[in-house]
């Protein structure tokens, strides 16, 4: 294997490693979508849902670059998805996954560098600003729940789960 090979190969391997963690968080955050929605939380659930949906972003950003060096995106997760949270822990566990997930990107991204890939290195850098976004509203949820615990979600019960029109699919291309 030549050393730009060795190189490519560096990247398709870290890029596959963000990958199945995405895959684990979409699957996570559905799960916790569903138990949100049923327990007639419909706000947290929807919110839930919308960062799913830019973790599915995310994921086919990591697979389409895989494509373009070369690879095959992986379809594992990186974890089994933790079912049954209770709402009170929900938002701490994933605050705690997203600050994990930035540390690995920040890791992800040197290893680009390292490798002379600049431009994977931007795209960890573009998704480690979209994990923030993630970490402040769960931690904010976090804190809400810790200091007004079951007033807040009173406050939110009943609210509606919707994210909104229809979600653009293969299905509703064009509407």
């Amino acid at each position: 294997m030549s050393n730009r090979e060795e190189k490519k190969a560096r990247v398709i391997e870290v890029l596959n490693k963000a990958r199945s963690m995405e895959l684990q968080a979409i699957h996570q955050y559905m799960n916790q979508h569903y138990n949100l929605d049923d327990r007639d939380l419909g706000e947290l659930a929807k919110n839930i849902k919308l960062i799913a949906i830019d973790e599915m972003t995310h994921a086919e950003a990591f697979a389409e670059r895989i494509k373009e060096l070369g690879g095959e995106p992986t379809s594992e997760l990186s974890a089994p998805v933790v079912k049954g949270q209770e709402t009170v822990e929900i938002f701490t566990a994933d605050a705690k996954a997203e600050e994990d997930t930035m540390e690995a990107y920040n890791e992800f991204a040197k290893v680009c560098s390292e490798n002379g890939d600049s431009i994977t290195k931007k795209l960890f850098e573009q998704i480690i600003n979209d994990e923030q976004e993630h970490l402040n509203y769960f931690d904010n949820i976090a804190g809400h729940i810790e200091n007004l615990g079951n007033v807040y979600l009173a406050r939110i019960a009943g609210t509606s789960a919707s994210t909104g029109g229809t979600t653009k699919s293969f299905v509703n291309q064009g509407e």
